[in-house]
């Protein structure tokens, strides 16, 4: 089945999830996205916060305003939550320019309709420096939304009641802060845990590795499972810092030849038999700082790479190329990337938007989606073409969770040349699930649901 807009003025960040959830009851998709005024409708819809819902039978799409004019950003994007009386729970900030985070829940059954917005006051915390991003995630009945607040930390609120309100939780991780924030992470909750990624602090500010923890049994575990801090989190100053963590890909590692620096996260999930899955990016043409050299350098990056890491139950993480990531994709942000995605549903697939073809390495006109597959856990990879001979840029996809007898893969499209400036229009390529889960508990998990 061929692919579909949805939305015609939109696109999103990568540090909020879930960005897009399926209702497999009803159908239905939900997928937020930011517009801008280059797009569609232009001024008029500047700025809104927007939710795109989708009937998958009959391919139809409407488009509800959360927010209008709250700011345009596609940092301002809204994550997803759908809860268990059938009604959908939405929560979006602003990009570090107040202190608020805001959430709207739908009425029963359809996200078409909303009650009134609520928020959030996060200044007693931030001492009025703002805070970004929303994460909204489940862990043993509670449910969490993880916002980059307190020092520019990532931080988290707690909810006993669906989202109905919030009470502040406190920090994940803390140190001091170098450049323009605190560490980028990546949440997935699966199966009474919620594991994480996360660097050191901005990648054009500090040379990033990346770590791995997870929160289970109230605590803050290393990959391993020996604990890291006692409590989830830590509403003072003792919070543990991210080098605590397990260090899945060091900073100036070689794979595959390649120096690889200044790594960012992008995506995360774990399977039903506890093989967890990282898709990273960094710098493969970076030479080594000189001691006296700034942080901040601002030079072009012409050559990023896509990284798969993964850990299986009881082994050690293990890193894969996943090919060629291209040139910084806006000037003033030279780490910025089409990103690769994991399946949920099979992290034996991944999906990378790139200006190379991962199956001969020759160079495009603009940024393709491919879809990746393995059966050897990761060391090699065949490649399938979603998108070719493309006249603009596509770029960040998303396989939106829900329904594990599909894939709904979503991408924006168009050109961008800033988080706040940009004419795309949001894809959607729906198909049935035809590729076998990686193993047999993965399976089950999907036959119990």
């Amino acid at each position: 089945m061929s692919e579909y807009v949805i939305n015609d003025n939109g696109a999103w960040c990568w540090f909020q999830d879930e960005r897009a959830l399926v209702d497999q009851e009803t159908g239905t998709l939900l997928v937020g996205s930011m517009a801008v005024a280059e797009g569609e409708g232009g001024e008029g819809r500047s700025g809104n916060v927007e939710l795109t819902i989708v009937d998958l039978a009959s391919r139809t799409a409407r488009v509800v305003v959360l927010h209008e004019a709250l700011e345009p950003d596609d940092h301002d994007v809204p994550a997803l939550w759908h809860r268990s009386d059938g009604r959908w729970l939405a929560a979006y900030t602003k990009h570090k320019s107040d202190d608020l985070l805001r959430w709207r829940i739908s009425e029963p059954g359809e996200g078409t309709r909303w009650g009134q917005e609520r928020t959030f006051d996060w200044a007693p915390y931030t001492q009025g420096r703002g805070v970004t991003y929303a994460n909204l995630h489940e862990l043993d009945g509670r449910l969490y939304c993880f916002t980059r607040a307190v020092n520019d930390d990532p931080c988290a609120l707690v909810s006993d009641d669906d989202g109905d309100t919030w009470a502040y939780a406190g920090k994940i991780f803390t140190r001091p802060k170098v450049g323009y924030v605190n560490g980028y992470t990546r949440y997935s909750a699966t199966d009474g845990r919620i594991d994480l990624v996360t660097t050191d602090h901005h990648p054009r500010d500090f040379d990033n590795s990346i770590y791995h923890g997870y929160f289970s049994g109230g605590a803050l575990h290393r990959s391993d499972g020996s604990t890291v801090h006692d409590h989830l989190f830590d509403a003072g100053a003792d919070a543990p810092s991210q080098v605590e963590l397990t260090t899945v890909l060091g900073a100036g590692e070689v794979l595959d030849g390649v120096r690889l620096t200044h790594a960012w996260t992008s995506d995360i999930r774990r399977a039903a038999d506890g093989t967890i899955v990282a898709t990273l990016t960094a710098r493969g043409d970076d030479e080594p700082a000189s001691p006296d050299e700034e942080f901040a350098r601002m030079r072009p990056v012409l050559d990023h790479r896509f990284v798969y890491a993964r850990k299986e139950p009881g082994r050690e993480w293990m890193l894969h190329s996943l090919g060629k990531a291209g040139a910084g994709l806006l000037p003033h942000e030279q780490d910025y990337t089409g990103l690769a995605t994991i399946d949920p549903y099979d992290v034996d697939s991944v999906y990378v938007s790139t200006p190379f073809d991962p199956r001969t390495g020759a160079e495009t006109a603009h940024h393709e989606i491919y879809s990746g597959r393995t059966t050897d856990a990761g060391a090699t990879w065949d490649w399938t073409p979603v998108t070719e001979n493309s006249a603009v840029d596509n770029l960040r996809p998303i396989v939106a969770p829900g329904d594990p007898g599909r894939v709904a893969l979503l991408w924006f499209r168009g050109e961008m040349t800033a988080s706040q400036h940009y004419r795309c229009e949001v894809v959607l390529r729906d198909t049935p699930r035809t590729s076998e889960p990686h193993d047999e508990a993965q399976r089950e998990e999907e036959n119990a649901r």
